[in-house]
């Protein structure tokens, strides 16, 4: 399982769209849950597009 940098997730809340960040503090439950679905989408996009970060305890190969 890959890990994912912070500094990467952090980016990756605040670049999308803002009314599914305000949304999911709203009082209606059907709003909430549409903006978190909206939230966890431009998440799962975002860190798509960052290559993979190598875990630090895996031995390098050399040729």
């Amino acid at each position: 399982m890959q890990r994912i940098d912070p500094q990467q997730l952090s980016d990756a809340i605040l670049s999308a769209p803002a009314w599914a960040r305000v949304g999911i503090t709203m009082r209606d439950e059907r709003m909430r849950a549409k903006a978190a679905a909206e939230l966890a989408q431009s998440i799962m996009e975002r860190l798509a597009d960052y290559p993979a970060i190598p875990d630090p305890d895996q031995l390098q190969l050399f040729t």
